[in-house]
């Protein structure tokens, strides 16, 4: 008889307690619990550090508090080499501190997953859920399309265990399989914020086969219900030179893809900055951001030095 895979969830939180709790929440009454879950914190100031101290849940957590917020990016860096290193991960769920995963979002995902690898003998390297905002309406933000130039019986397979081949998608509810961070490395710690996931993902999904289906479910507890295109204020400078980074410091898109992506972003980044009542912001966020992706992101030990000391994860592949 086969023993039940180890999933380890990781949680990246900043300054959103009361988020994390719903998330946290969310994990507890799921189907299917994960044997541990790592909470990386990204060194809050608003109690989230107690409330972790005194948590007395049903699961089984491990935290980790940062002395300084290297931001999403950093945190799961830092969350999912623990789970790999610590925990014996076969799975790693991860989820930003605004996820709400519905009660069967871990089962559902771990059996489509098994579904495929029985239906093509293909393992999957990650399985996204579906992910919703709080009235149920697909979140713009997160929205996942099918994968371009997936074959019809590459669909077929996916559609016969409802799910769909993707190509990326967001930190909002995302497992993935162990040997596939080990085989391509952790998320590139610099990013920070914004676009962390796009590159990972895709780098992970190049040569392999990523789904998503409906049947696994989580809601996204962002202040508004929009896309990317909504104005970011001073955060655009991040889209920008991550993006660019994306485009043309990593592997994780194939060359024509990166020239899709990259007109489809100076369509949206003309239509962001001329929709904005602060173009000023905007336009200061472009030029920095514009120069700063010249400079190739720092390792992952180079951001994290001081503040958490990686082991034996590989860093990604330039």
């Amino acid at each position: 008889m086969t023993s039940q895979a180890v999933v380890v969830a990781v949680v990246v939180t900043y300054n959103r307690r009361e988020l994390l709790q719903t998330t946290l929440a969310g994990i507890a009454a799921g189907t299917r619990v994960p044997d541990a879950v790592v909470v990386v914190d990204n060194a809050s100031t608003d109690g989230t550090a107690e409330y972790l101290r005194e948590y007395e849940g049903p699961l089984a957590t491990d935290i980790v508090t940062l002395t300084a917020n290297v931001g999403g990016a950093g945190g799961f860096v830092v969350g999912m080499e623990r789970a790999l290193l610590d925990h014996g991960a076969d799975h790693v769920w991860i989820m930003d501190d605004d996820t709400e995963p519905q009660p069967g979002a871990l089962a559902e995902a771990l059996d489509v997953s098994t579904a495929y690898q029985q239906e093509t003998g293909d393992t999957p390297a990650f399985i996204a859920s579906r992910v919703v905002w709080t009235d149920g309406r697909d979140h713009p933000m997160n929205r996942m399309r099918p994968r371009m130039g997936a074959s019809e019986n590459a669909r077929n397979a996916a559609a016969r265990v409802g799910a769909t081949q993707i190509r990326s998608a967001s930190f909002v509810s995302v497992l993935i399989r162990a040997e596939e961070i080990r085989k391509y490395g952790l998320p590139i710690a610099d990013y920070f914020i914004w676009n962390d996931d796009l590159e990972y993902t895709a780098r992970v999904s190049r040569r392999g086969t990523a789904l998503t289906t409906e049947a696994s479910v989580a809601n996204h507890h962002t202040k508004v219900f929009g896309d990317a295109g909504a104005d970011p204020g001073p955060r655009f400078y991040y889209e920008v030179r991550n993006k660019l980074w994306v485009y043309t410091r990593s592997s994780a898109l194939a060359p024509w893809e990166k020239v899709l992506f990259t007109g489809a972003s100076l369509r949206n980044w003309t239509r962001t900055i001329a929709a904005s009542p602060n173009r000023k912001v905007l336009l200061g966020g472009l030029l920095k951001g514009l120069r700063h992706s010249l400079k190739a992101p720092r390792s992952n030990a180079q951001v994290l030095e001081g503040i958490y000391a990686l082991r034996n994860v590989q860093e990604p592949a330039s």
